[in-house]
């Protein structure tokens, strides 16, 4: 930095000039050095024409000389005064030169320490670029150690807001990703880490996770716990629980099968009991509800060939409205829409309507069919893959035994008594759409209960169909002769051959009712059931009761019995006419055979 001298002092440089005069200039060669040759600044004005005044040049030189001799002695004595008169200018030139030198001290001093901080800094900033590449050496080396731990540590460790979650959270969807989380360490060490459990990392993080794992099982078992009973309390929809806490907390509960399996198979146990219990206690006032439903009594008086002016003999019987048990009317309307909801307790309780017994069994079966699917749909649902599907089928059997048994035990106490043939293969039938249902939801587990079903209806079925075949029977055997059989037709006793009627036989009506009905519930009946076998015997026994009845015309009335006979065929054909199947068609062929047989058109 340039230090500029007082204000108050005469720049000690124009001083000198003034008295010196200007510096010399040193002479350069053609080399570019100096050759030592110092020459006079050159005045800034020249004369250009000298006037010599007629004097040769050495007159003019000695003339010249001698001017400038007297000039000199002139200016040797003006110098010396004048310097007398400007010693104040040199003292000030001194002060100059003195404040000067202390300028360049002052500047010096300052370079100097400049000079020493400028080493500082050099060499604090060598030791900091030193220090910065140590850093990142350092770092690049542990970011290579960190790429190589950074997986192996992250998988054994768990956050301290896991932790908490677990310890302390509300079981909800967090505590349920919490857990996941603790899942995925305990399932990184048993795999990766399983040969190297001696190792200081993992004698320090297993004893943490192990009595994190063994919070949560106590918590997931308590959880589950209180689910359960949640279960045995009264007018509880088990449906609401199982989807609400049970599905949608599914991972607790494979959680406790992987980490304590013998807990998990407890808790299903209680389960099953708490939803055995649950359903058995359930269907049976729902039965009881059923039972309370007025059903129609249908006995042997009701057979094919019972007289009509029996049917009400009995008490039961009195009581309740009239009805054709041997027509089956809109009783197939079940069968048009079995999907519909089941009877509720309470409108079953308040129902004063009377019915017919397939009412009952359909709304029954129908609420044990949606319940035993959803309770299906669950299990396999809640259970796998924890368990395989074999245990699931056979906690579902533990589940669902007691009700099963109980709903045989109610179809049995439907049919037992009954004699109502149309009324049993209507429940036939609705039990055969329950099974096709339980395939299309692919329910197998059920499957064992419809079969239990068919084994109570298909013989009992059978017996009431015996009832029909020795009602004709009796009524054949009371056609003694011809005044029988006008007796047995409704004609007055004194009536002669001549006069008695070839209209159908009140029985052939009332069998002609009674096998549209069959015929109209076989439309796609297989050959291996027994409706054809049975069917044939009630038919065979109504052909001897007309040929019995034929018998009474006489010899002489051979025409009127061959009408007669034509008659009750034509009406049957009538009856059935419109019914499809292929036992309806064969009953059709057979009747017509019999028909065209009697030569009568």
């Amino acid at each position: 930095q340039q230090i500029s001298p007082p204000a108050d002092v005469t720049d000690p440089v124009g001083v000198l000039e003034d008295i010196i005069g200007k510096p010399t200039i040193k002479l350069v060669n053609g080399s570019g050095t100096q050759d030592g040759t110092t020459v006079t600044q050159r005045p800034p004005h020249l004369a250009q024409d000298i006037e010599f005044g007629g004097l040769s040049l050495h007159a003019f030189a000695d003339k010249t000389i001698r001017e400038e001799t007297t000039k000199a002695h002139h200016f040797s004595a003006q110098t010396v005064e004048e310097i007398e008169n400007g010693k104040d200018k040199f003292e000030d030139l001194h002060k100059s030169i003195s404040a000067c030198d202390d300028v360049l001290h002052s500047v010096q001093a300052s370079l100097m320490s400049f000079q020493q901080d400028l080493g500082a800094v050099s060499a604090e900033i060598e030791t900091l670029q030193s220090r910065s590449t140590a850093m990142n050496t350092r770092l690049e080396n542990r970011k290579v150690v960190e790429k190589l731990l950074g997986p192996a540590v992250e998988g054994i460790s768990v956050s301290p807001a896991v932790v908490l979650t677990i310890t302390e959270g509300q079981i909800d969807a967090s505590w349920t990703k919490a857990l996941d989380e603790l899942d995925k360490r305990l399932k990184t060490i048993d795999g990766r880490y399983k040969e190297s459990e001696n190792t200081s990392a993992m004698s320090d993080v297993m004893p943490l996770l192990d009595d994190l794992k063994d919070k949560a099982i106590e918590r997931i078992r308590d959880f589950f716990v209180s689910q359960i009973k949640a279960l045995r309390s009264p007018n509880i929809n088990a449906q609401i629980i199982q989807q609400q806490s049970f599905v949608r907390y599914k991972d607790l509960y494979s959680f406790l099968a992987r980490h304590h399996s013998v807990l998990a198979e407890e808790i299903g146990q209680a389960y099953i009991n708490t939803m055995r219990w649950y359903y058995l206690s359930n269907f049976s006032r729902y039965k009881q509800a059923l039972e309370k439903i007025p059903i129609f009594v249908v006995d042997k008086n009701d057979a094919v060939g019972a007289d009509p002016s029996t049917q009400r003999a009995s008490a039961n019987k009195a009581l309740q409205p009239q009805h054709d048990a041997l027509a089956i009317g809109r009783r197939m309307d079940v069968l048009q829409r079995p999907s519909q909801s089941a009877l509720p307790s309470h409108l079953a309780e308040d129902n004063k309507q009377t019915h017919y017994l397939e009412t009952p069994f359909l709304h029954f079966n129908l609420a044990l069919i949606d319940n035993a699917t959803a309770e299906y749909s669950f299990l396999a649902n809640f259970f796998s893959p924890a368990v395989s599907f074999q245990t699931i089928s056979r906690h579902f059997s533990a589940i669902f035994s007691p009700t099963f048994a109980l709903g045989h035990a109610y179809t049995k106490s439907l049919v037992e008594e009954s004699d109502d043939c149309l009324g049993i293969l209507l429940c036939v039938r609705l039990n055969q759409h329950f099974a096709f249902e339980l395939q299309r939801r692919k329910v197998p587990v059920a499957d064992g209960y419809v079969n239990g079903t068919n084994m109570l209806l298909w013989p009992r079925f059978q017996l009431a169909m015996d009832v029909h075949v020795e009602s004709i029977k009796r009524a054949t055997s009371s056609v003694a002769s011809a005044r029988g059989a006008a007796s047995t037709l409704g004609l007055s006793s004194t009536a002669g051959a001549s006069s008695q009627s070839t209209v159908p036989h009140m029985l052939t009506q009332r069998f002609g009712q009674f096998l549209q009905g069959v015929l109209a519930l076989s439309k796609e009946a297989g050959d291996d059931e027994p409706v054809g076998h049975s069917l044939n015997r009630v038919r065979g026994e109504v052909e001897a009761f007309l040929m019995k009845v034929g018998k009474g015309f006489g010899s002489a009335g051979e025409r009127k019995r061959d009408r007669f006979l034509a008659n009750n065929y034509s009406l049957i054909l009538t009856i059935v006419g419109d019914i499809g199947g292929k036992l309806a068609a064969e009953v059709r062929d057979h009747f017509e055979g019999l028909r065209d047989s009697v030569g009568v058109t």
